[in-house]
């Protein structure tokens, strides 16, 4: 087994009807930018009426049609904020419970640790978070994953990963293996997949690759790491692609 293999991230989800929320981190082939990306999929009703908006620089999940939201707890969240030096997303609430730990002089890893995976029983979804932090013209990342210890949900093992950004390298960290009932979740290190130098390629690499039933919505942003501008793309399977700029 070759640990150091860089995937395409299209190899490692088409086909694959359910992989879930998922966050990818890394560093453009040019050496230039910091790419961080967020997707959702959906089975239930409740999930598939979903959108992304974004609200300034920060990105959330809004419902698509207010009138069908049954149970907005586990779906309607910050995905993406920034505070400060440091880009936070994540697939639930605890966006705001990172953004708020960094005000209070916490650490990313320390943060979590008031929050466990989601009481979502029998399948027990992982909390998946990461978070970049910009310094000196380039940046490092984080990444977590908080899941249930056993299939009763009898406590939490939680997992983080620092890395050190390498050009061409992204780390791609999603809650399911595949469809399932319940639903297997997440092993291992986040994989490592390849992230180009075009910000329209990887959007469309990964939009494409992703379930047609199943997907929901994907937000990708790429930040110059010299001028701290970044460019972004946001695909919404209900309503209009939007092209950011």
């Amino acid at each position: 087994m070759n640990v150091y293999k860089i995937n395409d991230i299209a190899c490692l989800v088409k086909g694959n009807s359910y992989v879930g929320r998922g966050i990818v981190i890394g560093k453009s082939a040019d050496g230039k930018k910091a790419c961080s990306a967020y997707f959702i999929m959906g089975r239930s009703a409740n999930s598939r009426n979903r959108i992304f908006a974004k609200r300034g620089e920060n990105l959330f999940t809004e419902p698509y049609d207010r009138s069908k939201v049954e149970d907005p707890s586990l779906i309607i969240y910050a995905a993406l904020r920034m505070r400060e030096n440091r880009l936070i997303v994540t697939n639930g609430d605890q966006t705001d419970t990172v953004y708020e730990g960094l005000g209070k002089g916490l650490s990313f890893s320390q943060a979590l640790r008031e929050r466990t995976f989601e009481p979502d029983g029998p399948n027990f979804t992982p909390r998946i978070s990461g978070m970049l932090t910009f310094e000196k013209g380039d940046f490092t990342y984080q990444m977590s994953i908080l899941k249930s210890s056993d299939e009763k949900g009898s406590s939490c093992n939680r997992y983080t990963f620092e890395y050190a950004p390498v050009a061409g390298v992204g780390h791609f960290l999603h809650t399911y293996v595949c469809d399932g009932t319940p639903i297997p979740t997440f092993v291992g290190e986040p994989e490592r997949v390849c992230i180009p130098d075009d910000i329209d390629e990887f959007t469309d690499k990964l939009w494409g690759a992703l379930d047609e039933n199943n997907k929901i919505s994907l937000y990708v942003r790429y930040t110059d790491l010299e001028s701290g501008v970044y460019t972004d793309r946001l695909i919404n399977k209900n309503g209009e692609e939007v092209t950011l700029k």
